[in-house]
This record gives C-alpha cells, structure tokens and sequence, in this order.
C-alpha cells in the first residue's frame, strides 16, 4: 500500500496548498479510520492538530485515542493535540432538549458527531486548517453509516475511496498501533462501545461484497442473500444522506 499512501499524502499536500490553507484538524476516535486519516495528515509536513473529544466515551476508545495521539506527536514534529471532554456540554445540550429527544437514543448519539463537527470547525478556523474527514468508501456510499453534519460534515475525505480491508492494510504500511488495528470497529457515538457489527448485523467484508455484487439473488446462499438485505437496506434508508442536497429548480417564467 505504499503507492496509495504517496498518493493520497501527495493529494492531502496538493488540495491543502491550493485552498491557503495551514494543514489539518482531525478528530480521533481511537479507530482504524481516523488513526490512519491522522498519519496520512501528519505526512504532509503540514500543521496538523488531533482531538480527543470524548462524550461519555469508553475507557477503552479512550485510551487507544489517547495512546495513538502520543505515538503520532513523538513520530511527527508537526502534530500537536488537544483533549476537549465535551460530556459537559453535551449534558447541558441533553438537559435542554424537549422528552421525545431525549428519549430516542439514536438522535442523541447522532447530536453527540455534530457537537464534534462543531468543535472540530472551531479550532479549524482559528488556526486556518481543513478539516479532515475519516469516512471509508463502504460507509460514505455503501451503507451511509455516518452522521449528517457530524463526522459527514467535512472539508475533504481522504480515505473514502478505501473500503474497509483496505484501510486495515493501509494502517499496516502506516505503522498504526496495535491496539488500534486489533479493536473490533466502533462508531464511537454510544457509551458502551457496541460493535458496527453488531449495529449493522454484517462485518465490513461482507458489506464490500454486497456494494460490488452483481448478479443473480437466486444463485446466493442464505447468508449471502441476509447480507444483500441488509446491504440493500441501509442504501435505500440512507440515500438522503449520500446523494446530493436536492434544489427545487424554478423556470423563469415563474419569477415573472
């Protein structure tokens, strides 16, 4: 994966020069996709500033954050980081919400990825940075497995033209931390760290498989037709999510 790190190192260097820009802001979740997003950044030689911003989140996600943030400050002269614990905040905005927000847990967790894309824009433009995205290819436009306007709300994406696997290889030629390339991926916005496994009920490769199969549904064993199913699901339920925002046209004759 050598030639695809130079080139999206290449890529990141090229888009930050032609926009005026410092370098980077990259949130880090303690995950394969922004800890390999992060190093890419930081190969820039450009400033590159990682956050932490725990919202009631797992010791765990936690300490890899944590751990992966150090391992990048020590390997690069050019990073420099913050913890920004954003549980506070985040309780006054849950305290203020009327019940049926604060009864339906998905609407908050979702609140809990825009309150990051806030945060991430703030310290962005305070020090002329992108931020950077970490979304993967089979998450972006397979699945829609993000927040609208939270970890989807971004300045570029450098990675969403990887799947799954395919980060995983790259975070080997990054030299990711262990600890980081072993955990089962998360999507960080619960505190019980559930799997996108068990949220999703598919593993990554199973949902490259379906995003790239074309054929016969009846030439497929149970399993694989479940998969396609949940596959085609979360496609259909998240288009609004992953296709542009639609603009009413108006003719000029009614403007008239």
């Amino acid at each position: 994966m050598e030639k695809v790190k130079a080139h999206i190192v290449s890529w990141l260097k090229s888009y930050c020069e032609k926009s005026n820009m410092n370098g980077f802001v990259v949130g880090v979740s303690g995950g394969i996709d922004s800890a390999v997003t992060s190093i890419l950044c930081a190969e820039t030689n450009k400033k590159v500033i990682l956050l932490n911003m725990p919202i009631r989140q797992s010791k765990n996600e936690f300490a890899r954050a944590e751990e992966h943030i150090e391992d990048l400050k020590n390997r690069y002269s050019n990073v420099s980081s913050h913890e920004l614990n954003l549980s506070t905040v985040f309780e006054c905005f849950e305290d203020a919400m009327p019940f049926d927000i604060e009864s339906n847990g998905l609407s908050l967790a979702n609140s809990r990825a825009r309150l990051r894309m806030m945060t991430l824009y703030a310290v962005g433009q305070a020090n002329n940075l992108l931020v950077s995205g970490t979304g993967n290819k089979v998450e972006d436009f397979g699945i829609g497995f993000y927040t609208k306007y939270g970890d989807g709300g971004v300045d570029l994406s450098p990675i969403a033209d990887l799947n799954k696997t395919e980060v995983f290889a790259l975070a080997q030629t990054l030299d990711v931390i262990e600890e980081i390339q072993n955990a089962a991926p998360t999507d960080g916005l619960w505190g019980d760290g559930r799997r996108d496994e068990d949220q999703i009920g598919a593993t990554y490769a199973e949902l490259e498989w379906a995003m790239d199969f074309v054929g016969n549904d009846a030439d497929l064993d149970q399993r694989q037709r479940k998969v396609l199913s949940i596959y085609r699901g979360f496609n259909s339920a998240n288009k609004h999510k992953m296709e542009p925002i639609p603009v009413c046209q108006i003719s000029e004759d009614l403007k008239q």
